[in-house]
């Protein structure tokens, strides 16, 4: 790929959305006031935007490999911090996808080097979960299935954070379990019970604030 079309396509870009409304970028500069922070894989096929179907200004994004939410990354939670706290949105979605090569590398035992660490998250999802993926027969199936549980661990991850649970208290936010199906372009809710959820972790990760 040619880098300078890039540029060629961001020119073409600009005079489309001109087109369509002549101060397009005016109002793009005045602030943004998303009600979704969106926590996705970096997979470059997998764009929050358009698998949402939403303009820019509509999600707060952050993506890394496997959509994780370490309490170590200081990255994540920086985002869960100023998009809860600061921002004020009203959803926060972990979305998976099927095909995932992160999740695909931790369910391996070859030497990743700097990547060992990230992906031992992954595997702790499946040590957590090993009976019902062991008792899968099919690789296929045991693969997708531990998509769609890092999904849920990574969510369980997002409530245990402070910020997350007095925005549930103060106004009702939600959390959300998505996984990108990328052979259909379907999004499929996982519909995780987080009522349940919170009921069984409430008394070790409760944290009250003042």
């Amino acid at each position: 790929m040619d880098i300078k079309k890039v540029f060629d396509n961001n020119r073409t870009w600009i005079e489309k959305q001109l087109t369509t409304d002549a101060a397009y970028f005016e109002n793009l500069a005045k602030g943004q006031t998303p009600e979704i922070l969106y926590i996705g894989c970096s997979d470059s096929r997998v764009t929050a935007e358009e698998l949402m179907g939403i303009s820019p200004g509509e999600a707060f994004v952050h993506r890394n490999i496997a959509n994780m939410v370490p309490n170590t990354d200081l990255n994540v939670m920086s985002v869960i911090n100023y998009a809860v706290s600061h921002l004020k949105v009203n959803h926060v979605v972990v979305c998976g996808h099927y095909n995932c090569g992160g999740v695909k590398a931790a369910m391996e035992q070859t030497d990743l080097g700097i990547l060992n660490p990230w992906l031992r998250n992954i595997r702790d999802v499946y040590r957590l979960h090993r009976k019902e993926l062991n008792d899968l027969t099919d690789d296929t199936e045991r693969y997708n299935r531990l998509v769609e549980l890092n999904v849920q661990e990574q969510c369980i991850n997002v409530i245990k954070t402070a910020e997350v649970q007095k925005a549930i208290s103060e106004r009702g936010l939600t959390v959300h379990g998505w996984i990108f199906d990328i052979h259909n372009g379907s999004l499929v809710d996982l519909k995780i019970d987080f009522e349940t959820v919170i009921k069984n972790i409430v008394d070790i990760y409760k944290i009250d604030s003042e």
